[in-house]
């Protein structure tokens, strides 16, 4: 019989692909499980990682037989600075985007010939139903807060604060610069550009403040609203609530029988009845509420603040044309990283987010300043 003809470019390229997401997911999931205090969240992610390290291997024996030679895995980058994140700040601070991943990954070997025959494709779309049914064990064990974060209901996780934290630096950094340069177009002396990027810097951080502020605010007054009303709901109407968890609970995968039985042994506990329902039918942690209001405000304004520094900084130090470019070099470095920072949790080419992070400030300053030059010559 003819050999196989080997894989072509294009094959070994998506091997190569397969191989790195499988070693970098089952490199994070290490790391999650290590930092994971909880014993059975603990276990889930070993679990994860069991199964990834498994289909890097079946990636790996594909390589090896097509090149010819043993393969060493390495993670990437990326998963480097995950895992960082993750044991410095816990399993909890990359969980969303982690998450997220999995989601995207979901049905990826579905058209890809070499796993129809394996448990790869069906193992990948498990994993998901694997957190929601660790998740549902919620009472006993895990705490209200890990349970929303896992159910991806709430907003304000750690993984979406950093998230946010990112945003908020380079909204600070983008305003602060733009502000600089149209001031810098206009012609300000050393002095004017300094009280102006304190100035701005100021009174950005403290709109933002004011904004997340009354956003989280906002969002607990709504969410006590309608835990109020589903009290209510329960009080008045027991029977109906009842058919409504058992509805969601068919939605999620039980039979007809095993979401009633479910329902009826949660409506019998009046004291867990409404938490219940508050999780499950509105969606919402009655254990947080979406957050401190003041905590969002406060690292709002600490983390515009630290952006605003970045091209504010070199103008405490210089003067004249050397400040203003100093500033720009410093702005444009800053806008680099934040966009290669932000592939931490898109994914993609950081280098290429990078370069557009820094086209997009650019492209802003360029136009502030030249309205500040416009200005400046239009008054003379």
């Amino acid at each position: 019989m003819p050999s196989a003809s080997p894989p072509s470019k294009t094959v070994l390229a998506r091997y190569r692909g397969n191989w790195q997401s499988e070693i970098d997911s089952a490199a994070i999931y290490r790391a999650m499980a290590a930092a994971e205090p909880q014993a059975d969240l603990a276990a889930l992610y070993r679990r994860l990682a069991q199964a990834e390290e498994g289909h890097a291997l079946f990636w790996q024996r594909r390589l090896e037989q097509a090149l010819g030679h043993p393969l060493q895995p390495r993670t990437s980058t990326r998963a480097r600075v995950l895992i960082w994140l993750a044991r410095r700040l816990g399993a909890n601070a990359v969980l969303p985007t982690v998450m997220s991943q999995e989601a995207d990954n979901r049905g990826s070997y579905d058209g890809q010939a070499e796993t129809r025959s394996t448990t790869m494709p069906a193992q990948e779309r498990s994993h998901a139903r694997l957190l929601a049914h660790l998740s549902s064990r919620a009472r006993h064990g895990w705490n209200g807060s890990r349970y929303a974060q896992l159910e991806g209901r709430h907003g304000a996780s750690d993984g979406n604060a950093l998230r946010a934290a990112v945003l908020g630096a380079n909204d600070g950094l983008v305003s602060t610069f733009c502000l600089l340069m149209g001031a810098a177009g206009a012609q300000f002396s050393g002095s004017a550009l300094l009280t102006t990027a304190l100035a701005g810097a100021l009174a950005g951080a403290g709109s933002m403040a004011m904004g997340e502020w009354i956003s989280v605010q906002s969002a607990r007054e709504l969410y006590a609203r309608q835990i109020a009303a589903e009290a209510d709901e329960l009080e008045q109407a027991p029977e109906e609530e009842r058919e409504e968890l058992a509805l969601i609970y068919q939605a999620k995968g039980f039979s007809a029988e095993e979401a009633q039985a479910i329902s009826h042994r949660v409506m019998a506990q009046h004291g867990s009845a409404l938490d219940t329902l508050v999780r499950e039918e509105l969606g919402i942690n009655p254990d947080e509420l979406g957050g401190s209001p003041w905590a969002a405000a406060g690292t709002s304004f600490i983390v515009f603040l630290l952006g605003a520094a970045v091209p504010a900084l070199p103008l405490l130090v210089l003067s004249g044309l050397q400040a203003v470019q100093a500033c720009v070099a410093a702005s444009g470095l800053g806008l680099l990283l934040i966009g290669m920072g932000i592939t931490l949790f898109t994914g993609g080419s950081a280098w290429r987010s990078g370069l557009r992070q820094l086209a997009i400030g650019a492209a802003a300053a360029a136009l502030t300043y030249g309205a500040g030059r416009w200005l400046a010559t239009g008054l003379g």
